[in-house]
């Protein structure tokens, strides 16, 4: 017995198929998706052959989702499947020869940057559409200004010194290693104090971003600074103190701007590259330096008896500082997981969704 096969006419998008069968006053139809690529389709009606059982089967380019749309009318059958994957696809079958009952359907046809401009009109429309529904914050504009300004601010406080380190490094060579912490300490002082508002900030709403890792990082930076740089006038004319110092600015000189374009939706490629990037060898390094930092202040403390704990004369005259900077160490390299993991998680967030913009 021949089998019977209808037109078949196709066009796609991006994420769809669109099928149209010529066949009319359908009855019984029976569509089927054999595999993951494999189109049955099976039913009575007219077709080019008069009035008779007609069947056809597509073995696709791609796989598709198992859910099939289909709706009859008097006319013909209208077929939507959805691609397992949303990419534009060269042809339709696996086979590059078409099969003869199937032509372009040119009433839905658009080559690809015609799709891709339509998907784009989409995205558009339906954001306006969602930014419609949600009540708008009217101190939107004074949330925007006040992180526009606080990142403006640490960017210069952290150019500042990352600038006067590097030209007295040119300037006097190792020398100025050693006089690091005189010569930028007030400026160090001031950033850090003021990135206390990062771990303020996510408390209050303002940024999205986690107040576990920005707690870690503001806090680990001011126990370096303020306890074992401040209090400890051996360690202030140590090398390691430019190494800290640099390592924090040369992050920061490209994190704050990030930010601060981002309140007024600036995206420049190259800065968001660098933001999402340098960490990845500088902030190891950071905590390397920060570790040695903190072991060269190990015996300073335990000489000069610098906040040690008072004990009972039957314990010991007292419990060294040291002791809490040793566990301390623990906890920063503990710390170093935890934000090295939600930073890449952050860069493959950012880098995902770039990708999928594009395809």
């Amino acid at each position: 017995m021949q089998i019977l096969t209808p037109q078949v006419f196709w066009a796609q998008r991006h994420g769809e198929i669109f099928l149209r069968v010529e066949l009319s006053d359908a009855s019984d139809v029976d569509i089927s998706l054999q595999g993951h690529n494999t189109l049955q389709f099976r039913a009575q009606g007219h077709g080019a052959k008069g009035d008779n059982q007609y069947e056809f089967s597509l073995e696709f380019l791609e796989p598709v989702k198992p859910e099939i749309h289909q709706k009859s009318t008097q006319r013909q059958v209208d077929i939507k499947i959805r691609k397992q994957d949303e990419r534009w696809w060269e042809r339709l079958t696996l086979r590059e020869k078409k099969p003869l009952f199937l032509a372009p359907d040119f009433d839905r046809w658009l080559d690809e940057s015609d799709a891709e401009m339509e998907l784009q009109a989409k995205e558009k429309i339906n954001k306006i559409s969602v930014e419609s529904r949600v009540r708008k914050d009217p101190y939107m504009g004074l949330k925007k200004g006040y992180l526009f300004m606080y990142n403006l601010v640490q960017f210069l406080g952290f150019s500042w010194i990352f600038i006067n380190m590097t030209v007295r490094l040119f300037i006097l060579g190792q020398d100025s290693f050693y006089d690091t912490f005189h010569t930028t300490a007030d400026m160090m002082y001031f950033c850090q104090m003021m990135a206390v508002l990062e771990v303020a900030n996510p408390l209050l709403g303002l940024v999205k971003t986690g107040f576990f890792p920005a707690m870690i990082q503001v806090a680990g930076r001011n126990v370096i600074l303020f306890v074992v740089f401040g209090c400890l006038d051996e360690m202030q004319n140590k090398a390691v103190v430019f190494f800290v110092f640099y390592l924090w600015s040369s992050i920061e000189i490209f994190r704050y701007p990030f930010y601060m374009l981002a309140c007024i939706g600036t995206d420049w490629k190259l800065l968001t590259w660098l933001r999402y990037s340098l960490w990845i060898p500088l902030y190891p390094l950071g905590v390397v330096a920060e570790a040695v930092a903190v072991i060269q202040s190990l015996p300073i403390f335990d000489e000069t008896r610098l906040f040690s704990v008072p004990l009972p004369s039957a314990l010991g005259h007292s419990l060294s500082f040291s002791y809490t900077l040793q566990l301390y160490l623990v906890l920063m390299f503990l710390g170093l997981f935890i934000n090295f993991r939600h930073l890449y998680k952050q860069r493959q967030r950012r880098y995902r969704s770039r990708k999928r913009k594009v395809h």
